[in-house]
This record gives C-alpha cells, sequence and structure tokens, in this order.
C-alpha cells in the first residue's frame, strides 16, 4: 500500500543541521509489528505514524517509534508530526492550535510565525538525584555536577548542569558501567555567545550502546522546567544542541502568562513523497 511520507529536519532553520525525522502521514491500519519494523529500517532516532485520534478533543492521534521500540512522547517529533500533518492538508479543529494525542495523552501546540512550539507535558517523575546516581553520572561524563534532578516526561530523563556550554561541549562519556543512564546535560553560555543562552546535549541508551541525540525536544522541555522552576525571573531563553554531532539546532523556550512553558522550533522538509508499507 502507497502511504504518503516526509521526512523532515527539526529545530532548525537550515536543512541538515537540526534532528531527522520520518513521518508516515498515511499510518491508520499499519500493524504495531509493521509500525517497528519500518522505524527499525529508517534507522532514525524516530519515525511517527499519524492515525485518526482516539480521543474527540485531538485532532490526531502520533505513534512515536526508535529503532527498538515505543515512546509515549518525545519532542522532535511532536513538532515535526504537526508540520507534516498541517503540509498534508490537516485542519485543526480551533484556528492557531493544534492539540495531538500520544501516548501521554494530549499534547497542544501552537504556531509562531512559521515555528510551531508545544506546550511542555507535565513531569512523571521530579525531585533529587540519589547521591550514588550523582557518583554515577560524574564518573560516566567525566565533570563535575552542580547540580542534577529527575526530569522525566516520558523518556526517563536525569537532567543534569555542569559548569558552562564549554564543559558541556567537552564531555567524552563512557556509559559502560552505567548502561541504563539517560542523561541530558546542560550549561550556561557566555553572554557573548550569539544567539543561544545554554548549551544541551542528551544521552540514551538503545540496546547495547549510547547514542547523542542531536537535538531534543522532550529533554529541553523538562529541562526548562526545571530551570524555570528554581528561577522565578527566567522568563524565556534559547537551547543550542548538536555541536558535538555537527548539527547547530536551536530550541526556543518561553514561559506564558499562565506559567506554561512552550518549547518551539523551526523545520524544513527535505523530502516528501509516498512509500510503500
Amino acid at each position: 500500500m502507497h502511504r504518503r511520507f516526509a521526512q523532515l529536519d527539526v529545530f532548525t532553520d537550515e536543512p541538515l543541521y537540526g534532528n531527522p525525522l520520518a513521518v508516515v502521514v498515511d499510518g491508520e491500519g499499519m500493524t504495531d509489528d509493521e509500525m517497528a519494523r519500518f522505524a527499525n529500517w529508517t534507522n532514525l532516532s524516530e519515525t511517527t505514524f499519524l492515525v485518526p485520534p482516539t480521543d474527540p478533543s485531538a485532532d490526531y492521534r502520533v505513534r512515536i517509534f526508535t529503532t527498538s521500540g515505543e515512546l509515549p512522547f518525545a519532542g522532535h517529533p511532536t513538532i515535526g508530526s504537526c508540520r507534516a500533518w498541517l503540509d498534508h492538508g490537516g485542519v485543526p479543529a480551533t484556528a492557531g492550535s493544534v492539540v495531538q494525542e500520544c501516548g501521554v495523552g494530549l499534547v497542544t501546540l501552537r504556531a509562531d510565525g512559521g515555528r510551531l512550539a508545544f506546550a511542555a507535558p507535565p513531569l512523571l517523575r521530579s525531585g533529587t538525584v540519589e547521591a550514588t546516581a550523582i557518583a554515577e553520572i560524574e564518573s560516566a561524563i567525566g565533570i563535575d555536577v552542580i547540580d542534577a534532578a529527575w526530569s522525566d516526561n516520558g523518556p526517563g530523563w536525569i537532567a543534569v548542569e555542569v559548569a558552562d556550554a564549554d564543559a558541556v561541549r567537552s564531555i567524552e562519556p563512557d556509559f559502560r558501567a552505567v548502561p541504563h543512564l539517560k542523561l541530558g546535560i546542560v550549561g550556561s553560555a557566555r553572554a557573548d555567545a550569539g544567539d543561544y543562552d545554554v548549551e544541551v546535549r542528551a544521552f540514551y541508551p538503545d540496546g547495547r550502546v549510547h547514542f547523542e541525540d542531536p537535538v531534543t525536544g522532550s529533554l529541553n522541555a523538562a529541562i526548562a522546567m526545571w530551570l524555570m522552576e528554581r528561577d522565578a525571573s527566567l522568563q524565556s531563553y534559547v537551547a543550542r544542541q548538536g555541536t558535538a554531532l555537527g548539527r547547530d539546532g536551536r530550541v526556543h523556550i518561553e514561559r506564558g502568562d499562565s506559567g506554561q512553558i512552550w518549547v518551539g522550533g523551526d523545520t524544513v522538509t527535505l523530502i516528501t513523497g509516498t512509500v510503500s508499507v
């Protein structure tokens, strides 16, 4: 069966500098196994499948797969899937607002010009990281941890603050002794850094090895909740991610008047067509 397909670069306005995403726009009728096998075949960090919603409040439902399993939520698949849905004729029930259904429930997106932003979902786990885990993290990343917190909004992240953006970029991790860790590392940039305020890196296990993710919406959403909870005066900032991988992603964070945190990013569509699956 021929199904509409798109491949996008997310969290960038320049092709090949963000995080790629494959989207099967016509995912209805595919089995879980077919989705999993196709996602494994694309060999991207995530592949999504758009299907009709089960919640009448949602405009569409998205299934999010890595090469090894399904995720309840992820950030760059949320923004990229919404862009593909809109570009392929999707019309939201409420103008200017799109409601996505996924494993964590309903996620609202809004358009800010050409940029999409999603409302950061609530954390499933937060709070202090145990001292033994801090020791494991420091051993894995090879530098001192300034602060850390559980920041799990689905994938299972621990957010870690280090001295500064230079320290983030310097990390050469070794996760062999701690293969279970899912880490997001953040450090503040110098005042003269340019168009970003913090540097972020994300490391996660996938089978027997760890990978670094180019630009990570779910992690940046969780880090934003942590940073803004610590500093009530922080209303917006821009995170850079992907430098160590030759990428140059930008994640735009904003706290709305109601206190809702929005995670925004540009998208570039590189491939459109059909796939036979």
